[in-house]
């Protein structure tokens, strides 16, 4: 029963997580409605691997996290000039693109399950945030530290995350149809949330 509680605690909190407007959200759309749903799973399970890797991480260290904090400096400023540049390039390409050409980050041969890891890998601002939720709910009692405890609840938030992808991904689909957005306007929607991510992340490495 505790198993089934912290599993069902780490879906809804991830699925929650996934539902405000970002990079990643946008790009499932992107690959749903530019390449196919299968691909598009793809890519939510690869975000979702990740995560769950870094949740763990967290769970299982951080004391450690708090005596390295430079290392987790170190990682969001590179995230912020990599947004930065993903940002300037979605909008090159929007002004350069027809319209039947691939978003940026789609028009290569990678491997979407691993497009997914690598978006995921390079967006450590989900470590902040499990660390404060899992902090949150252990002083609640509501998750309680043990193996099997933290187990299942980093399992239930890789479910929660391509639960919430998937809302992007068959919505999004469903949105740019009844629009008939442009892949254009859809790089320019992207280079607009990778911009605005990049500000962010400086506001809270300024602030912090």
């Amino acid at each position: 029963m505790e198993g089934l509680s912290s599993l069902f605690l780490g879906l809804i909190l991830s699925f929650l997580g996934q539902l405000p407007l970002g990079s990643m959200s946008m790009t499932a759309t992107q690959i749903a409605v530019q390449e196919n749903f299968k691909k598009a799973w793809k890519y939510s399970g690869g975000v979702a691997l990740v995560e769950m890797v870094y949740l763990r991480f967290v769970l299982s260290g951080l004391q450690w996290k708090m005596e390295h904090h430079w290392v987790f400096i170190f990682i969001n400023w590179i995230t912020v000039v990599f947004f930065f540049v993903l940002g300037v390039l979605s909008f090159i390409t929007a002004q350069r693109q027809d319209k039947t050409r691939k978003a940026l980050l789609l028009n290569n041969n990678l491997d979407r399950f691993f497009l997914g890891m690598s978006m995921s890998a390079m967006n450590p601002a989900q470590i902040p945030f499990w660390i404060i939720w899992s902090d949150y709910f252990l002083n609640l009692g509501w998750l309680k530290p043990g193996f099997a405890s933290f187990n299942f609840f980093t399992l239930g938030t890789g479910f929660g995350t391509i639960a919430g992808l998937s809302v992007y991904m068959y919505g999004g689909n469903w949105l740019v149809s009844k629009m008939k957005t442009s892949n254009q306007t859809l790089n320019k929607i992207l280079g607009i949330i990778f911009m605005v991510a990049a500000v962010i992340q400086i506001f809270r490495l300024l602030h912090a």
